[in-house]
């Protein structure tokens, strides 16, 4: 097998179809048909299940996935090298983002990377904290930004500690804006919640502190979660960082206990990067670590 054979398998897993994988990387159906073909007569097992419902990895195919994702990323990484001692900064970043990072965070990374590394192009992938983690796990991205608390195995650098707050429907305190908010006046309280994979440290916050809550919204995103806080239907716990620039007109108070996340950057072998990946690895820490995780 070639890496040609390599970036047909991995083009058609993320699109979902042999027309869009052949349209993408330049090739006809049938080459790409052919590809798919040779390959699986050449390990002995489908890597696909065709339907009429699409295109599909079989089990095989899923444990063959981020293997290839290596190879794949290994060579990219040869170029790289190979560019950087010819004196060219060029190459290819994805990063793994969660919301908050990719709203108050990506666009200022974005824009002052590219002014110095204008040959070095950069993929985004956002969802949430398990998306980012199988997406490291799985070699689908390079750089990570994930909670501590969330990186589980996945090795992590801290950046940033994000305040937890309490948001309420505005005016529905009578104690002033900004005073602290105890969990036994929580309690009577519904909450708006986050589907568990969304929120590692809102649910770690919940359960620590023995919060039982009651909800009938288990949202995904931050500002639905926001809005319907905002209509009177509970309150919710959001890090302060999701709080900048909302168009919600809602209240916010710290939580007693104290509670924050860390924000990190996580990357599965820190020893061993691709230049251009090291360049935004570096860039990013450059920016955005605090003092207190300075070594």
């Amino acid at each position: 097998m070639t890496l040609l054979t390599y970036q047909v398998f991995q083009t058609i897993a993320d699109v979902g179809s042999f027309q869009k994988a052949a349209d993408l990387l330049g090739l006809t159906p049938s080459a790409v048909s052919h590809t798919i073909s040779s390959m699986e007569n050449e390990l002995g097992f489908s890597v696909f299940n065709r339907s009429k419902a699409g295109i599909s990895l079989t089990n095989y195919g899923e444990k063959l996935l981020p293997y290839i994702n290596g190879v794949l990323n290994s060579d990219e990484s040869l170029q790289q090298v190979i560019a950087d001692l010819n004196g060219l900064k060029q190459g290819k970043v994805k990063i793994g983002v969660f919301s908050s990072v990719c709203t108050s965070w990506l666009p200022e990374i974005l824009h002052s990377f590219q002014k110095k590394y204008e040959k070095i192009d950069v993929e985004v992938f956002q969802g949430t904290y398990e998306d980012v983690f199988l997406w490291m796990k799985r070699g689908v991205v390079d750089l990570g930004f994930l909670s501590v608390s969330s990186a589980k195995d996945v090795p992590i650098v801290p950046l940033y500690r994000d305040p937890l707050l309490c948001v309420l429907p505005k005016g529905i305190r009578k104690e002033s804006v900004g005073e602290a908010i105890g969990i036994e006046e929580m309690k009577c309280h519904q909450f708006v919640t986050q589907r568990d994979s969304t929120d590692a440290d809102i649910q770690n916050f919940l359960r620590e502190n023995s919060l039982q809550v009651q909800s009938n919204y288990h949202v995904v995103d931050d500002l639905s979660t926001i809005a319907l806080v905002e209509k009177g239907f509970g309150i919710c716990l959001m890090p302060e960082l999701v709080m900048h620039d909302i168009p919600y007109e809602v209240d916010c108070c710290p939580t007693e206990p104290r509670a924050s996340r860390i924000i990190g950057l996580a990357v599965m072998n820190p020893d061993f990067m691709a230049p251009a990946v090291r360049m935004m690895y570096n860039h990013i820490i450059g920016q955005y670590q605090e003092e207190e995780f300075k070594k």
